[in-house]
């Protein structure tokens, strides 16, 4: 013996609803990336300038650096967003 269940109509556009949301969030979703963190002196080999540069600019404020037990370390995102484009 079957049973049917008979849905409401406010049910059944309920699902429908979060079809449509769910196909406009595949559409735009963008998976989050992992942040990739650069030593001082891979910053340095990037930027092609020296150790004390990298130091330098970081007590200045054109660098953020970041430090966990006694370690220093940048995030490349971040490293690359500081170069500014020269207005001529």
């Amino acid at each position: 013996m079957q049973v049917q269940i008979e849905l409401p109509n406010n049910f059944l556009n309920d699902i429908e609803y979060i079809k449509q949301e769910l196909t406009n969030l595949k559409k735009h979703f963008q998976p989050k990336e992992p942040n990739e963190y650069l030593t001082r002196l891979e910053v340095s080999k990037l930027l092609k300038i020296d150790l004390s540069s990298v130091h330098n600019w970081t007590k200045k404020g054109l660098l953020q650096s970041y430090q966990i037990g006694g370690r220093v370390y940048y995030k490349l995102k971040e490293v690359e967003s500081s170069i500014v484009k020269l207005n001529k």
